[in-house]
């Protein structure tokens, strides 16, 4: 009798479902787009309160002196306002400020700016009255370019749930079928990896490791990091993911 095992004999894996979970952030930088590429599903957390100079309604683009930030303004509203109750300012011209930053201050002269002018333009010239609708848009936005096809899916659009903090990250990983939760390590300080484990969802970490890339906009002024991931795209093109991917890696 013979004791060979052959592929035969051996049961495949179930493959691993791995989640990640972040609010919506306008014109996200890289560490987001890579917790994103990394899943298998990501969950848009835009029932969770507005941070007020937080991430989700500005960030920095490369300045040819210094990162310039641009910030979408919003209505004042209560202080435990959810993002997805966030109304947009239109009072003032921010869209056209903002293309104007991007268009002739800061990426005019980018190697790839003409190969995504368009994508951008088309944002620009919509009207935006919601600001979790806008921030998620800018996610897709980048998606696409970076060519990361990422399942997206909306808190809202899955569920009401009562728990708070970790429970709630929990609540939401067990709804979209996750089997690991991947979160940014950050949240080491303050995730309860064990409330995680109560509900059968393992916890990685992201562990993410910024590219340092050509920034062309900027001369001979240094490489500047964590800025929108869209400084990456317009100076390395259809290389970007490829460039993202790559940093992990390295040691």
């Amino acid at each position: 009798m013979s004791n060979t095992v052959t592929s035969d004999d051996i049961e495949p894996l179930e493959p691993i479902t791995r989640v990640a979970l972040h609010q919506p952030h306008y014109l996200p930088w890289l560490g987001l787009l890579d917790k994103i590429d990394r899943s298998d599903r990501f969950v848009v957390l835009d029932t969770v309160q507005f941070e007020r100079r937080g991430w989700q309604n500005r960030n920095y683009v490369a300045g040819r002196d210094e990162p310039v930030l641009l910030t979408v303004p919003v209505n004042q509203g209560k202080r435990d306002d959810r993002i997805l109750d966030k109304h947009i300012d239109n009072g003032q011209q921010w869209r056209t400020k903002h293309y104007k930053a991007l268009s002739e201050h800061c990426y005019r002269r980018a190697p790839y700016w003409r190969e995504y002018r368009d994508e951008i333009a088309h944002l620009y010239e919509r009207e935006w009255d919601n600001l979790a609708k806008l921030a998620t848009e800018t996610i897709r936005m980048l998606m696409r370019c970076y060519g990361i096809d990422t399942p997206l899916v909306l808190a809202s659009e899955i569920g009401d749930f009562p728990g708070r903090k970790s429970e709630l990250l929990a609540q939401i990983c067990a709804k979209a079928g996750a089997d690991v939760m991947l979160s940014g390590d950050g949240a080491k300080d303050y995730l309860d990896v064990g409330t995680l484990r109560r509900y059968g969802i393992g916890v990685e970490w992201q562990d993410f490791r910024h590219p340092v890339y050509p920034q062309h906009t900027r001369g001979d002024a240094g490489f500047l990091p964590r800025l929108s991931a869209i400084d990456l795209l317009l100076n390395a093109g259809p290389d970007a993911l490829h460039v993202l991917r790559r940093a992990r890696t390295l040691s």
